[in-house]
This record gives C-alpha cells, structure tokens and sequence, in this order.
C-alpha cells in the first residue's frame, strides 16, 4: 500500500533524482495505454464480479517479518533499513500464536464474505514456500511455515474467499531497476535487468495461481512507484486470466481503469473522493472497492492509537455500499502472529450491526438516490434501504422516488414507519430516532 506517512508525491529527494536521471537516459518508456488490450471478461470472470459485488465486505491483512519491528509495513523504506540489514529480520521471525482458524473465524465474526492477504510486500519476501527463490519465511525463518497454503486451506474450510496481494514493487530485489520512487536507501547496485524482474513476478505470480486452489483475484499494489515504466501489463495481465479465468484483478494504481482490469479499488477514501491526497476522482464501469485501515497504519505499529471506533466502521461500509463499493477494512496482526485485542472487540460490535442490518449491505447495489446529507441509499430488487447516517430528525423528506413506496419499516425490529408519497418527494415518520446508532436503516418497499 501507499504509506500514509510517505505517499509516493513525498518520496526522498535522492529517489525523485534518479527516476529523472532515467527518463532523460531513455530508460524508462511511458506505460503502455493499452494493458490487456482487447480483453473480454470471461463467463467464469463475470461471475465472479457479481458475486464480488453481492460480498461487500472483506478483511485486508498485512502482515509479514518487517513486524518484528512493530513500526508498520513501510518500516524498511522510512528508516533508511539496507536490503542487507533487512536480511537480519528473518531469523526473528517465529510468530509461534499464527492461528489461519483463529483469522478466519474473526472474519467471518465480524460479516466478512472474504480475506485478502498479503502475500509479498515492497520489502519482496514472500509469506509461501516459493521455489522461484529462497527469499521466503519458508527458507528464511525458524518459523518455516507456508502461511499461504495454511490459510488458503482454512479459507476453504470455512467457505471464505481468498485473495491475494501481491507487490509489484521490490525493495530487496536486485533486478528492481532503475530504482522508482522509493526505496532509494536500500542500498542495492545501481544496475539491474528490468525485463528479468518482470519474470521473476510472473513467476511468483504462477506459483500462486496454480499452487493454492481455486482465489479470488490478485490485488496488485506498486505501479505508482514507477509510473513511466513498461511494466509489460499486457503479458501480466492475460496470465493471470489465462492460468484461472475467474479470479479478478484488482490493481492499486491510483489511476482511472486499464483494459484488463476487474475491480476499480481506492485507497482509503470512498470512490470519487481524494482525501488521501493520491487517489483518482473518476470513477470507471467496473466493480469498485475502498480499501480502509483500522487506525492510520495498515501493518501492526505498536505507537498507532488512532483506533477508529466501530461506529465509524460501520458508517463506512454503509458509504461505500451506499456508492457501489465493496468495503475492504485491513487488520495488522501483532507480531505472534495474533490480532490486536482491539480489532477483534471492535469487528466483533461491527459484525453484531450487521447481524440485524446486514440485508442492507450484502447483495445491493447503489439506491435510487445519490448520497445525500443524511446518509445513502442502496436496493436489492423491489427494496430500496435508506441508510441515516446524520441528523437526529424523525421525519425524513426524501427526493420522489420512480416508484411509490408501499410500505416503509425499521430494519431494525420491524417498526413501522409512516409513508407520504408526493410527485415531489416522499416523506417518512420514524417512530424514533436513536442518535447512539451508527446507521439507522429503514426499508422501503416499492409498490410493483
């Protein structure tokens, strides 16, 4: 992911230099437009958008040996740590508490449909047992476990989803070059072969396509650190269609869709919003995603108190399915391998929300209404859910719908809630309002 304490735009001065220093060489062509140029979705791929869709709400997890340091997943690249320094951490990686049951039963405790795991961060070791090379926690750690397959295989026991995220970029691997935006202080050689790492990636690619069952998609993050680059899309692309058809991809690119992309994601910001500072404001046809953190960092940083409380939790699922979007909430796991206590109290109170009001969230689409002041709206056939997220109001003047509106109740409970159609709008009358709810949802039914 971009760290929010140094998005690309803020990367060192040294970095910015030598990717000037490489576009005037002629090293660096600009990426190709057409990616996978002339992809058609396949029936499987389709598919799998609608059942993407219909999920909603999933689990990030990013975790990884630069825990050990307890300072977040950018710790590497923000303390100036060198590729060889890095390679002292691996020894003391033994998260003995690793439990892939424990993490799936969480998710799935707190409404999630699937877990998107990460599976190589920008420091490049990879958390299988690649053969493609030894830089893994296989080969590298007293802990010498796959934990891909150990969670793959949970997932499936459990029926949920997998993902897999997978970082384009590379910190520790030589052929990395010329260096991006980052990781200027890794101290690698200045020379590399560009085309060899793109092989190296496929490969890892390869290995994770055909080595774990049936995944949801690959969730790509770290173009932006060389957005000028061929990053050879179009190869990349049609190998993951090719090797299975149905899993999507879902590319962190910060930029408007490619041909050959599935899912449109943003990175901590609802769809169309840039609060980020590095997201785009358009928004594509495809399924979209807003991928969110727990408190400001994404891996575990034993110093980030910026808990946010499930209320705002579940104001944020709401937003985003209220916009079409699938809510993707990230969870750090400490170093042992476990969940802070406070994710798991705070996913247990969202999924105890969603247990009342989760037909407003799974299997919708956005609402007859754009979002508005007081909240959003989403449909699942002749339903129209309106999601209060402001105000303290009982009566609730809507903009008139196409349809009149039958009969309207509180999701929660089943109270009845009085009904006024009008050419011009549609009024409701709560029998109360309770300020302490994070979403209060009232069900609408469409006259047919």
């Amino acid at each position: 992911m971009s760290a929010a304490a140094l998005a690309p735009a803020a990367a060192p001065a040294r970095s910015r230099t030598i990717l000037a220093l490489a576009l005037a060489a002629g090293l660096l062509v600009p990426a190709p437009a057409r990616a996978q140029a002339g992809y058609v979705p396949s029936a499987e791929n389709l598919a799998a958008r609608e059942w993407y869709q219909d999920a909603k709400y999933g689990m990030f997890i990013h975790w990884g040996v630069w825990s050990v340091l307890q300072d977040a997943e950018w710790v590497m690249n923000n303390r100036g740590i060198t590729a060889a320094e890095f390679e002292q951490l691996p020894p003391l990686f033994d998260p003995k508490r690793f439990d892939a049951r424990q993490w799936v039963a969480t998710a799935k405790a707190s409404g999630m449909r699937y877990i998107t795991l990460v599976t190589k961060h920008h420091d490049g070791i990879a958390l299988w047992d690649s053969k493609v090379s030894d830089w893994n926690v296989v080969k590298r750690t007293p802990f010498g476990r796959d934990i891909v397959r150990e969670l793959a295989e949970e997932c499936r026991r459990q029926g949920i989803k997998l993902f897999l995220y997978y970082s384009q970029l590379d910190w520790h691997h030589p052929d990395y070059f010329p260096r991006g935006q980052t990781g200027a202080t890794a101290g690698r050689p200045m020379a590399g072969d560009w085309p060899r790492y793109l092989d190296y990636m496929d490969a890892h690619l390869t290995e994770l396509l055909t080595g774990f069952g049936p995944i949801g998609g690959i969730w790509l993050d770290g173009l932006w650190d060389k957005p000028t680059a061929d990053w050879r899309l179009d190869r990349t692309y049609a190998l993951i269609h090719r090797l299975q058809p149905s899993a999507l991809i879902i590319p962190n690119n910060h930029e408007p869709p490619r041909p050959g992309e599935d899912v449109q994601t943003f990175e901590k910001d609802l769809p169309g919003a840039n609060s980020a500072g590095f997201n785009t404001t358009t928004i594509g046809a495809l399924p979209l995603e807003t991928a969110q953190t727990m408190n400001d960092s994404w891996g575990f940083r034993l110093h980030d108190r910026a808990w946010k409380s499930s209320r705002q939790l579940v104001r944020e699922l709401a937003g985003a399915a209220g916009r079409g979007a699938n809510y993707l909430l990230n969870v750090g796991p400490r170093p042992d391998g476990t969940f802070p206590d406070t994710v798991v109290a705070t996913l247990a109170q969202v999924g105890r929300w969603l247990d009342v009001n989760g037909a407003s969230i799974y299997g919708t689409r956005p609402g007859p209404l754009t979002p508005r002041p007081w909240g959003v709206t989403t449909q699942k056939g002749d339903t129209v859910f309106v999601h209060l997220l402001e105000g303290t109001d009982r009566v609730v003047a809507l903009p008139a719908l196409t349809r009149r509106v039958a009969r309207a109740y509180l999701l929660d409970g089943g109270a009845a809630v009085t009904v006024a159609n009008t050419a011009e709008s549609v009024t409701l009358t709560l029998p109360r309002r309770d300020a302490a709810t994070p979403d209060q949802v009232v069900a609408l039914i469409l006259a047919r």
